[in-house]
């Protein structure tokens, strides 16, 4: 027997909440980190949507066995503890005031730092088609980019290689990390080279040149 429990968001992997046009989508609007009490991610994002904000919430899908042996679908928060706001500078005191909401995300000085709009639009119109867990902080690595699909742009480390590579994506403002399963095809190395070569035809000419070298031995 399994039970569903569908959450607050819309999408089975994200929710994401268009804001009033005259003020959340304003040319002054800009994508800003909240940080949040624990637990309390869907709540404020419930808030949001009364107070017609434009906010992004993405959630992921786990499966949770009860008590009784029944299994029920749940969605947590991809980043635990934070969502994205995209607000005029007039609106943060109301955002600030919401139950729950521990403070909006600062950089250096006092001025909270907004995010790439690019980058978060990347992350609503293609999380959902991706495969996506919260993954440890990961810093050194082989450095990859989406070259194509969805997240096409993004940047990560490859931490492991299956029949599908899995990217970990790292948010620096937030210092959390995702990891994304992702063909081998749609991959390209950061390394500088005149020419683009894909992450596994990278791979396939490592190979052939550690067996050559142990040929000529």
């Amino acid at each position: 027997m399994t039970k569903t429990n569908h959450g607050s968001g819309k999408n089975s992997f994200l929710e994401c909440t268009k804001g009033s046009r005259l003020i959340s989508e304003g040319p002054l609007a800009k994508w800003h980190a909240i940080y949040t009490m624990p637990r309390h991610e869907k709540r404020i994002s419930e808030h949001l949507n009364l107070r017609q904000i434009e906010h992004f919430l993405p959630l992921y899908r786990v499966q949770s066995k009860w008590k009784d042996g029944s299994k029920v679908d749940i969605q947590l928060p991809l980043f635990p503890g934070y969502l994205f706001v995209h607000i005029v500078r007039e609106q943060r005191t109301g955002v600030l005031n919401l139950p729950g909401v521990l403070r909006i995300l600062h950089g250096v000085g006092h001025e909270p730092p907004s995010l790439d709009s690019t980058e978060i639009e990347s992350l609503r119109d293609g999380l959902h088609l991706r495969h996506a867990r919260p993954h440890p902080l990961l810093i050194a690595g082989e450095r990859v980019r989406i070259r194509s699909g969805a997240l096409t742009g993004m940047e990560g480390i490859v931490i492991r290689t299956k029949s599908l590579f899995r990217v970990v994506i790292t948010l620096k403002l937030l210092m959390q990390s995702i990891a994304v399963e992702i063909a081998g095809d749609d991959l390209e190395l950061m390394a500088p080279s005149p020419h683009t070569m894909s992450f596994a035809d990278g791979r396939r000419d490592q190979i052939a040149l550690l067996n050559t070298a142990a040929y000529q031995r």
